[in-house]
């Protein structure tokens, strides 16, 4: 076909994002080997995906063009931009006009969060949920009087300082509600930026080789001069330490015990059968001792179903206790061989980011990247 020299055009993570979250049509052509798209892709409500590797656009196959709509807006996308790039050349030298690539590619979708209001607190205050869509990950803002805390910080710590700047508020918290596995932990750098103090559980720091606050149930965090209260709560069984947080009375900050769909997985730190027993206790037993009108609030989702309005991820307590399979298995046995056998594969190179989250490790930044690559895997449902 005659070329057409329009200007190809590239699509960010975060305009990316607004699409999934506003659950809009999109098409994408992801053109990575089929062995990384089998294991993670982009996925959304209207979203409609077709793999179909680089190398096939090199060997000029001519089935490739049946499978592209020509009158519908394709995004590809590749690993890191410049194959997709290259393909959607392809595809305008074809007469496939209505094009563009994913700038940054999968690598920017898997680092892009985006911030979400949750709600108002009593005393004036908000939280705000950060969803990094592209992995699953779920941190949080806690701001009352001009402070803020920070819980389960990803490494990318500027969105959560220039976020923080933008509302005019000084970030003096950060807490890790466990010993995490899926992500690198952004917690004690964003610390050591704001001045603030660094909070971890006991139980899960024993082998950690930097300072930190010891969160427990004794401990009590406030955030602004008008006090808005974070009561911690034990919640062994995805760790030995895991510890959630109740804030304003009204949120619980679940951590990876409790996600919307499903339950922690306790094998990341190689303890599965040591740690059924507590994990069971955790959910079926110490939650029920709290008001099941809190809104859960999870440091993961594994599914797109979960995104929310807005793109938010939240469910009432009560409510998961009648409708996520993980609070439904009264016999023992079942919850065992749930929590323990035929488990989603571990997230990638999950031992090496317990390391770095315990200090032992500081790898350059790109592979830090390249370490969190993939889905998040942390609960059991997610096959």
């Amino acid at each position: 076909m005659t070329a057409n020299h329009s200007e190809l055009t590239g699509m960010t993570a975060a305009a990316l994002a607004k699409i999934v979250f506003g659950k809009d049509p999109l098409f994408i052509l992801d053109v990575r080997n089929e062995e990384e798209y089998s294991n993670w892709r982009i996925e959304g409500e209207h979203v409609q995906t077709i793999n179909i590797p680089y190398f096939e656009f090199l060997e000029g196959a001519e089935y490739v063009w049946d499978q592209i709509p020509e009158h519908q807006a394709v995004l590809v996308v590749c690993a890191k931009e410049g194959s997709s790039k290259y393909v959607a050349e392809q595809l305008m030298e074809h007469g496939i006009m209505d094009v563009s690539y994913l700038m940054g590619g999968m690598k920017a979708w898997s680092e892009h969060l985006e911030p979400v209001k949750v709600g108002d607190l009593n005393d004036g205050g908000a939280i705000y949920q950060f969803v990094r869509v592209g992995k699953g990950c779920l941190s949080y803002m806690i701001i009352s009087g001009g402070e803020a805390a920070v819980v389960d910080a990803v490494r990318m710590t500027d969105v959560f300082t220039d976020f923080a700047d933008n509302l005019g508020v000084k970030i003096t918290h950060t807490i890790d509600t466990h010993l995490h596995a899926d992500h690198i932990s952004g917690g004690r750098k964003l610390a050591e930026t704001t001045g603030g103090s660094y909070w971890l559980p006991p139980k899960d720091a024993g082998e950690v080789v930097f300072s930190y606050r010891k969160l427990g149930e004794s401990s009590a965090i406030t955030v602004g001069k008008s006090t808005i209260s974070i009561q911690p709560v034990y919640a062994p069984g995805h760790t030995i330490g895991s510890t959630s947080l109740i804030v304003d009375g009204k949120y619980l900050l679940s951590g990876d015990s409790l996600f919307v769909q499903s339950i922690g997985r306790p094998d990341l730190a190689g303890k599965a059968e040591d740690w059924v027993d507590d994990l069971r206790n955790t959910l079926y037993k110490r939650y029920k001792l709290i008001s099941e009108d809190l809104v859960v609030l999870p440091a993961h989702f594994g599914q797109v179903a979960e995104l929310g309005e807005g793109g938010k991820v939240s469910a009432r307590l009560g409510d998961l206790y009648r409708m996520n399979p993980g609070l439904n298995m009264q016999d023992e046995a079942e919850f065992r061989a749930a929590v323990t056998e035929n488990l989603p594969p571990q997230p990638h190179a999950y031992e090496a980011i317990r390391q770095i989250n315990m200090g032992k490790m500081s790898p350059p930044d790109e592979e830090q990247r390249e370490m969190e690559l993939g889905p998040n895997r942390c609960a059991i449902h997610d096959k």
